[in-house]
């Protein structure tokens, strides 16, 4: 795609940005009382790079760099409120969000050619290498966080949570950090995806306890809910999974009108409905990807509701411009 027209139009960031942007850089999750979190600096600072915006990368880095950039293990904070002080609320960080501000970083510095953000993300590329990475079982898995969740902390642990795996990061990461064997990281996340099939609708969890056969994680809903909703996402960012295992989850989640279902996973039974456009576009995205079916029409317009459907939208979008564009023109 030329350099005219990035994969996120100028108007498209535009909307996102005013509505989830604060002037200092803090992006908001406005459906969770207005926190800010390392996810949603890395998904800001990924959408921003996509749709060229250096400016509001530059912003959204200074405030991740300054506010959450706080532990002395070169991770990020995962917490950030506006009216608690201290602000972090929570020190602990989560590795999906290291992951997506590291590999976003390295994108701004491959593509603006700036070696202050190659550099930051090789420190995170290391960090996230050194502290998140564990093996298990003959696997090398990615810890969901620093502390809380390995077999020394929790009875049915390690805990995972699949939708960490963001796959497209793993050979960016592989050149920033390459001691590290990322593509061992991505292939064991598709193995255990396969192996992590709840319920008469073979759907994953989002927290997965690998304590023996791989189940629900203890203390946590055992459902099919927000979190695995990106496991089709970022495996077809990635250019990963097989086209029966997508399928799967299509059928798995996919109501009848082609709205999102949140299942549980102990009874099969729909717990929520998404009709969002950035949740529907999910399972039209795997008919495009697997069966070259077109994307509904009513998908292919970004119009921003919520932060998070709206950031799973563009990067959707994104995704497809770029690799798929015949299902959406």
């Amino acid at each position: 795609m030329s350099q005219s027209l990035p994969p996120i139009s100028e108007a498209e960031w535009s909307l996102y940005s005013s509505r989830f942007v604060t002037q200092e850089g803090r992006v908001l999750d406005d459906a969770n009382d207005g926190i800010s979190h390392s996810e949603g600096q890395g998904y800001g600072l990924l959408l921003a790079q996509i749709a060229g915006a250096r400016a509001d990368f530059e912003r959204i880095w200074t405030f991740t760099r300054n506010e959450l950039l706080l532990r002395d293990d070169g991770l990020a904070a995962w917490k950030w409120q506006a009216d608690a002080t201290p602000n972090v609320t929570d020190i602990n960080n989560a590795t999906d969000g290291d992951i997506l501000i590291a590999y976003a970083l390295a994108r701004a510095g491959a593509g603006w050619e700036d070696p202050r953000f190659t550099e930051a993300a090789t420190r995170m590329a290391e960090a996230i290498a050194t502290q998140l990475t564990f093996e298990h079982e003959g696997q090398l898995l990615l810890s969901a966080g620093a502390t809380g969740f390995s077999a020394e902390e929790r009875e049915d642990g390690p805990v995972v949570n699949l939708s960490y795996w963001v796959f497209e990061a793993f050979p960016v990461l592989a050149e920033l950090a390459p001691d590290t064997d990322w593509d061992a990281i991505g292939q064991s996340g598709v193995a255990l995806a396969a192996r992590a099939r709840f319920s008469d609708r073979q759907m994953p969890p989002d927290w997965l306890s690998l304590a023996g056969e791989p189940r629900p994680a203890d203390g946590f809903p055992a459902e099919f809910s927000y979190n695995a909703v990106r496991i089709p996402l970022y495996l077809m960012r990635g250019g990963m999974g097989d086209a029966a295992y997508l399928t799967g989850l299509r059928d798995g989640m996919v109501g009848d009108d082609g709205e999102l279902n949140l299942i549980d996973l102990t009874t099969g039974d729909v717990t929520e409905t998404l009709s969002d456009a950035g949740y529907r576009i999910i399972p039209a995205m795997i008919s495009c990807v697997v069966d070259d079916v077109a994307i509904p029409s009513d998908l292919r317009t970004f119009a921003p509701t919520v932060y998070y459907p709206s950031t799973l939208h563009l990067l959707a979008l994104s995704h497809l411009r770029e690799n798929h564009s015949g299902c959406i023109e």
